[in-house]
């Protein structure tokens, strides 16, 4: 009796859609495409959009090392108001005069975020305490002592002429969290500031040009699955 062929996997490249989580992706392709085993190397927040990186099969074991590596993303802040996720699930509950604020004092607090940082997570996090995550207390409007963490910035670049809002580009070691530089930029500058959009655009060497969309996937995967016609002579 012949063993079954172990699944050698594939490292699949995906560009997120606006408001699904990593794990809705994950699990639409696991049922849409019938893999047995998939997970995904780095979640991305259902507010952000851009590439998203799964594994199936064999490959699974591949997850910890793309984790590690290194991500750029682009987006776009918003200065003189703040919300309590510093994103837009939530409402502004706070703002700020911006009339004082210059490009050079925003370039400086950029700079100021670049190189090794100390950063506090944002309690709107999947990060897990007590077995619960972070964001799941914060709803309940619980507030929860969260530890800081050092991570790498290498890249701060930001663009004011749509001040007050400012688009920026942020290139990363894994576990930085976009908002809470976004948070800090604002509190830098004796201000507020909120994230209105997030898009990941490279991890290690994939980039986002090389995605697909989830539906253009789905429908590749599912013609590869249809028998093909015998071969006439």
């Amino acid at each position: 009796m012949t063993q079954p062929t172990p699944d050698p996997g594939q490292v699949i490249l995906i560009d997120k859609p606006l408001t699904w989580t990593s794990f809705d992706v994950a699990n639409k392709l696991k049922y849409a495409c019938k893999f047995k085993k998939i997970g995904h190397a780095g979640t991305l927040d259902p507010l952000a959009t851009g590439l998203l990186i799964l594994c199936t099969g064999k490959m699974t074991k591949q997850i910890d090392q793309y984790q590690a590596q290194e991500k750029e993303y682009t987006g776009t802040l918003v200065l003189g108001k703040t919300t309590p996720s510093i994103d837009l699930e939530t409402a502004v509950d706070a703002e700020y005069d911006t009339s004082g604020i210059t490009p050079d004092a925003i370039r400086d607090a950029a700079r100021q975020l670049t190189g090794e940082v100390t950063q506090v997570p944002p309690i709107y996090s999947a990060i897990r305490v007590n077995g619960e995550r972070l964001y799941e207390k914060a709803r309940r409007g619980e507030t929860t002592e969260i530890k800081s963490r050092q991570v790498t910035v290498s890249v701060f670049e930001v663009d004011t002429t749509r001040f007050p809002e400012v688009d920026f580009r942020i290139v990363c070691s894994k576990g930085t969290y976009i908002r809470s530089l976004v948070r800090d930029l604002g509190l830098l500058l004796d201000n507020g500031a909120y994230m209105s959009a997030l898009r990941r655009t490279r991890i290690g060497s994939f980039r986002i040009d090389d995605a697909d969309s989830l539906e253009t996937f789905i429908a590749r995967c599912q013609a590869d699955r249809q028998p093909q016609p015998d071969q006439q002579p």
